[in-house]
């Protein structure tokens, strides 16, 4: 890659009738430079993604992993547009919990989750496309603090990047005026559909062009994300969807940012995918351990349970997988059995010290399995490594 190829943005500035000046992207695919280095960060990433998809073929029962991951997912990506939610706050509160967290950072996590469980469900009947992108956002943004900005509706005006208080003129980023948005997302939608490059390399160039469009007046940043498993789900890279990428993106934040900037001021597509491909490899692998490390507990677990009378307290250890929380109302309803049999398993689990009492409430009483929280809730370890160039932070 010549030092003037990667002065060239992947576009062009073009001035608007407001005097500023806005970036037109040029359509995808662009010419990529394949390199030793990032063939090997494909090569490395392949690798790391095939082994979770071993693990995810290897589990009896993949959805009651897929829901806490989902939740981490809209955590974290939520957490880098500002909200403070927890996921055990979350989890909490979809277990009946009272939690002491805003309100309305609370509404945008779950949204987040709503909109996720239901783009993976309508993949089943309708293609990754503009209709579904406006679909997603509706769910989004309804009833958060975005919900002025026109739920499921491409913009119609201008947006901007910058800090906060920035105008149209000193802002960092200008993203295509209105009357160029549906152009730019015409040629997005038709490079979704584009199978000519590996999956991997295409969702990562799908998510830098949809932050470049910035087709919504709030919001881009989610949707962009969530997108990416969205792509991956349907290229069927993945027999479940266990992997997100907002972890790492969340923990490199300023980097994050900067290479997504590069793309469009300098058309640095190498640099970007050399990140990219070195974030897959390392959530999954950071997927794999937390499976194996679930796992690790549940047959500990079920080993400690192996004289008990029944099945019930083996039943409910799993189902302690797929949330921490439990009240013994919501476990009888699912186990279906009556309130009392409940309480005797979760009694059981106490006195195993596998669940635990949380709060001081007399009514409606919420357990947790704490050792599986820690091993949702454990940030994700950027390890020294010479595939990945990464330092380790615990």
């Amino acid at each position: 890659m010549t030092p003037e190829s990667k002065r060239r943005p992947h576009g062009r500035r073009i001035r608007c009738a407001g005097g500023y000046w806005a970036y037109v992207p040029k359509p995808l695919p662009p010419r990529i430079a394949w390199s030793a280095g990032l063939t090997s960060a494909l090569s490395t990433a392949d690798r790391s993604v095939g082994q979770l998809a071993g693990e995810g073929r290897r589990l009896a029962n993949p959805h009651l992993l897929i829901r806490p991951f989902i939740r981490r997912e809209a955590v974290l990506s939520s957490r880098i547009e500002g909200t403070e939610t927890t996921l055990g706050e979350l989890l909490a509160a979809e277990a009946g919990a009272a939690v002491e967290r805003s309100p309305a950072d609370m509404h945008e996590v779950a949204n987040y989750v709503v909109a996720l469980e239901y783009g993976v469900e309508r993949l089943r009947s309708l293609p990754l496309s503009l209709r579904l992108v406006r679909e997603l956002h509706e769910k989004l943004m309804r009833g958060v603090r975005g919900d002025v900005a026109t739920p499921g509706e491409f913009r119609r005006s201008q947006n901007w990047i910058g800090p906060a208080g920035c105008t149209l003129s000193d802002a960092t980023f200008v993203p295509p005026p209105p009357d160029q948005l549906m152009e730019c997302l015409g040629a997005w939608e038709q490079f979704l559909h584009d199978d000519s490059l590996p999956p991997l390399v295409h969702a990562a160039l799908a998510h830098s062009q949809f932050e470049a469009i910035h087709p919504f007046l709030d919001g881009n940043g989610r949707m962009g994300r969530l997108l990416i498993t969205l792509l991956l789900v349907e290229q069927g890279v993945l027999p479940a969807s266990l992997l997100y990428l907002s972890a790492f993106f969340e923990a490199t934040r300023a980097e994050y940012y900067a290479h997504l900037l590069a793309v469009t001021e300098r058309g640095e597509w190498e640099e970007w995918l050399a990140y990219f491909l070195r974030g897959v490899a390392l959530q999954a692998e950071d997927a794999v351990g937390r499976i194996r490390r679930i796992d690790d507990l549940l047959m500990q677990w079920r080993e400690q349970l192996a004289k008990a009378p029944s099945r019930l307290p083996e039943r409910a250890i799993e189902l302690f997988t797929e949330n921490p929380f439990w009240t013994i109302k919501k476990l009888a309803q699912r186990l279906d059995v009556a309130y009392t049999t409940a309480q005797r398993t979760i009694d059981r689990l106490v006195s195993a010290r596998i669940v635990e009492l949380t709060g001081a409430a007399k009514r409606n009483r919420v357990y947790c399995a704490r050792a599986i929280l820690d091993v949702l809730e454990e940030p994700p370890r950027l390890a020294t490594n010479s595939r990945h160039g990464l330092r380790h932070e615990p």
